[in-house]
């Protein structure tokens, strides 16, 4: 079999663009023949390089608003269900975050992003706490206490620090993010599919 191209995501479960390219970027890269990477990392430590205490989306109200809004439209146009704003936002999702890192190339790792996700936006509900994401864990056939206890293992913290650092100096400033293998940067939840064109090989006239 040839050689399948790869397209890391990179993705913070306190993002709600990122929430909508979860929920479609498995079926997506899968049919355009796309290895797809996992990639979770906190959006904090990338914030605060550039100077910023909390999301911009709280920085800047009307911002906040029109997002809100948008994702409300988006939601529906990709059929997924009606959004439901947590109580909290952005949420701490350094639970669920380190959850993904160390379960990041297990073959769960899809169904599990996208649980958090729905629970999140689509049901409202508290990711915060490492007790919702076991149970989260647990209802997808897996064995969520152990899982948690080994996210909170020192190796797995650092990897997430690493991946941190790894973030800044490939010049990402928000999520979603999608790099191509050759080092191209599409972000935000439109650029998906731009991104998996540009992964196989397709570029628009005038450049390589």
């Amino acid at each position: 079999m040839p050689r399948r191209p790869t397209l890391e995501f990179w993705f913070e479960f306190a993002s709600t663009y990122s929430y909508l390219a979860a929920m479609r970027i498995e079926a997506l890269a899968d049919a355009a023949g796309v290895r797809l990477r996992w990639r979770p990392f906190l959006l904090g430590p990338v914030f605060a390089a550039q100077g910023w205490t909390s999301s911009p989306f709280n920085l800047y109200p009307a911002k906040g608003r029109h997002m809100w809004r948008d994702l409300a439209r988006e939601a529906a146009r990709l059929g997924l269900p009606p959004v439901a704003r947590p109580e909290s936002f952005p949420q701490n999702s350094l639970a669920a975050t380190r959850v993904a890192v160390h379960g990041a190339e297990e073959p769960w790792i899809g169904a599990y992003v996208r649980a958090v996700y729905d629970a999140e936006f689509a049901r409202g509900a508290s990711i915060a706490e490492p007790a919702a994401i076991s149970a989260l864990l647990n209802g997808l056939g897996l064995d969520g206490p152990a899982l948690i206890r080994a996210s909170t293992q020192e190796p797995v913290k650092s990897r997430l620090r690493s991946i941190g650092e790894e973030a800044k100096s490939r010049g990402l400033f928000g999520a979603p993010t999608f790099l191509t293998e050759d080092g191209e940067l599409f972000w935000g939840n439109d650029r998906l599919e731009q991104a998996l064109a540009w992964a196989v090989g397709e570029r628009p006239a005038g450049l390589r």
